[in-house]
C-alpha cells in the first residue's frame, strides 16, 4: 500500500465507514418498515375496537326498539337514542380508518349505508308506529323485516371484522419479521465493526501509538529543560516526519532560549518604564494641576464676603472633593509605579508598604546598596501581592517578609499564617509575578498546604537584572 500512514488510515476508515453504513442502513430499514408495520397493526386494533362499537350501537338499538314495543316504557328508548346519535360519526371514523383498503372501505360504507337504512327506514317508523298504535307492530311482518336487516348489517359486520382480523395478523407477522432483521443487521454489523476495529487497533498500536509514546517521554525531557533530547527518527511515514520535525523543533527551541529569555526581559524593563512614565506624569501634570486648583478654590472661598453662605458652602464642598480626586489619583499613580521606590530603593518602599497594609508585618530586608532597578520592580511588586492576598483571602494576623542580598542574587521570603490553601489561577497575580520572575531569569514557588499559612519565596539573579 502506498500513500503511507494516511492512505493506509483512509482505506481502513473507508472499510470501517462502509461496513457500520451498511449494518446501520439495514438497521434504519428495518426499524422504518418495523415501526409502519407497528403503526398499521395497531390501526387495525383501532379498527377493530370501532368496528364492534359500531356493532353495539346497532345491537342498542334494536334492544332499544324491541324493550319499547314489548313494555311500551319509554326509558328503553334512552339508549336507542344515544345509539342513533353516535352512529354517524364512528361510521365515519371507520370509513376513514381503512381509507388504504378499497375492499374494506366499501364494507364500511355499506356498513354505514345499511346501518342508517335501518335507523332511518326500520326503527324510528317502528317507535313512532308503536307510539300511535302498539299492537301493530308487534305483527310478524314487521318483525320479520327487522330481523332481515339485521341479518344482513351482521353479515358485512362479520366480512369486515374478519378481513380486518386477517390484516392484523399479517402486520403483526411482518412487524416480527422486521424486528428480526434489525437484530440479525445489528449483530453483524457489531461483531464485522469490532473485528475490524481489533485489527486496525493492532496496526495503529504497533506503527502509530508506541512512536508517539516515544515522542511523549521526550518531549517530557524536552519540557522539563533537556533542549538536546532528540529522537531516532528511522519511522516509517508520517511517523518519520513526525520525529524528524520533533528533532528540528528541539534544536530551535535550544537556539532560540536566550533570545527568548533576552526579549522578555526587554518586555518587563519596557512596561516598568511605562508605568514610571506614566506615575511621574500623573504626579507632575494631573496631580500637580488639582493640587492648584484645591489651592484656588480655597483662596476664593476665603475672599467671599461672610453674608454669601451658600455660595462659600458650595466653593468649599467643590474643593473637598478636588482634594479627594487627588488622594485618588495619588493612590492610583502609587499603584502604577510607587514613586519612593525610584527615589529611595527597595528598603523604604516596603516600609511604605508595611505601614499602609491591613495586615502586620515583620519586616527584615538586609540591602545594603541600591539593586538594579528591574530587581527592585520585581521584589516590591512580590512583596505588595502577597500582602493584598494575606489580607483579603488568607485571613492572616502577621505577615513575615526577609529580603536579604547574596552571591549575585536577591532572596525574597513572604510568610503569613493565614488559613493556607492558595492555588495560582489562570489570571490571578501571582501568575502575574511568576511571569514577571521567570522574564528576569529568576525562580518563584509558592508553598500553601491546608491552615498552615502560606510561604512565596524568590530568588532573582542580580548580575542580569
Amino acid at each position: 500500500m502506498r500513500g503511507g500512514l494516511t492512505g493506509r488510515t483512509i482505506v481502513a476508515s473507508g472499510l470501517l465507514a462502509l461496513l457500520v453504513g451498511a449494518a446501520f442502513a439495514v438497521l434504519l430499514i428495518s426499524i422504518i418498515d418495523l415501526r409502519d408495520a407497528g403503526l398499521r397493526a395497531a390501526r387495525s386494533e383501532e379498527v377493530l375496537v370501532l368496528a364492534n362499537g359500531l356493532e353495539r350501537q346497532i345491537v342498542d338499538v334494536e334492544t332499544g326498539e324491541r324493550g319499547f314495543v314489548i313494555s311500551g316504557q319509554e326509558s328503553f328508548l334512552e339508549p336507542w337514542s344515544a345509539a342513533q346519535a353516535a352512529f354517524p360519526g364512528q361510521a365515519a371514523m371507520l370509513q376513514q380508518l381503512v381509507s388504504d383498503n378499497p375492499e374494506q372501505v366499501a364494507r364500511a360504507q355499506r356498513i354505514a349505508r345499511d346501518g342508517m337504512s335501518y335507523i332511518r327506514d326500520y326503527s324510528i317508523p317502528l317507535v313512532d308506529e308503536a307510539r300511535r298504535d302498539p299492537a301493530s307492530v308487534r305483527t310478524a311482518s314487521a318483525i320479520e323485516e327487522g330481523k332481515q336487516r339485521l341479518d344482513a348489517i351482521r353479515i358485512e359486520f362479520t366480512a369486515f371484522v374478519a378481513t380486518e382480523q386477517g390484516l392484523a395478523d399479517s402486520r403483526r407477522s411482518r412487524a416480527d419479521a422486521d424486528a428480526n432483521r434489525a437484530i440479525i443487521a445489528a449483530a453483524g454489523g457489531l461483531a464485522g465493526s469490532l473485528l475490524l476495529i481489533i485489527v486496525f487497533a493492532g496496526y495503529l498500536s504497533r506503527a502509530i501509538v508506541q512512536p508517539v509514546r516515544r515522542a511523549a517521554a521526550y518531549a517530557r525531557r524536552l519540557a522539563g529543560g533537556d533542549l538536546g533530547a532528540r529522537l531516532p527518527d528511522h519511522g516509517a511515514a508520517e511517523i518519520g516526519v513526525l520525529q524528524r520535525s520533533f528533532n528540528y523543533m528541539a534544536g530551535s527551541l535550544q537556539n532560540s532560549r536566550e533570545e527568548l529569555a533576552a526579549s522578555r526581559a526587554r518586555i518587563v524593563a519596557a512596561a516598568d518604564h511605562a508605568r514610571r512614565r506614566i506615575e511621574r506624569d500623573l504626579h507632575d501634570g494631573l496631580q500637580q494641576r488639582l493640587v492648584s486648583l484645591v489651592l484656588d478654590l480655597r483662596a476664593a472661598e476665603a475672599s467671599v464676603p461672610p453674608e454669601s453662605t451658600e455660595l462659600k458652602e458650595r466653593l468649599a464642598e467643590v474643593a473637598r472633593q478636588l482634594t479627594g480626586a487627588t488622594d485618588e489619583l495619588r493612590e492610583l499613580s502609587r499603584g502604577i509605579h510607587p514613586a519612593i521606590l525610584s527615589e529611595g530603593g527597595l528598603s523604604p518602599a516596603l516600609k511604605a508598604l508595611a505601614r499602609r497594609s491591613g495586615v502586620p508585618v515583620e519586616l527584615d530586608v538586609d540591602v545594603p546598596t541600591r539593586l538594579p532597578e528591574q530587581a527592585e520592580v520585581a521584589a516590591y511588586y512580590v512583596v505588595s501581592e502577597a500582602l493584598t492576598n494575606a489580607a483579603k483571602h488568607a485571613h492572616a494576623s502577621v505577615v513575615e517578609v526577609k529580603v536579604s542580598v547574596g552571591d549575585g542574587s536577591l532572596r525574597l521570603t513572604v510568610t503569613d499564617d493565614g488559613v493556607g490553601g492558595a492555588i495560582p489561577k489562570p489570571g490571578s497575580g501571582i501568575v502575574g509575578l511568576t511571569d514577571r520572575i521567570q522574564a528576569l531569569g529568576g525562580t518563584i514557588s509558592i508553598s500553601s498546604p491546608l491552615g498552615e499559612g502560606t510561604e512565596l519565596q524568590v530568588e532573582l539573579p542580580l548580575d542580569g537584572s
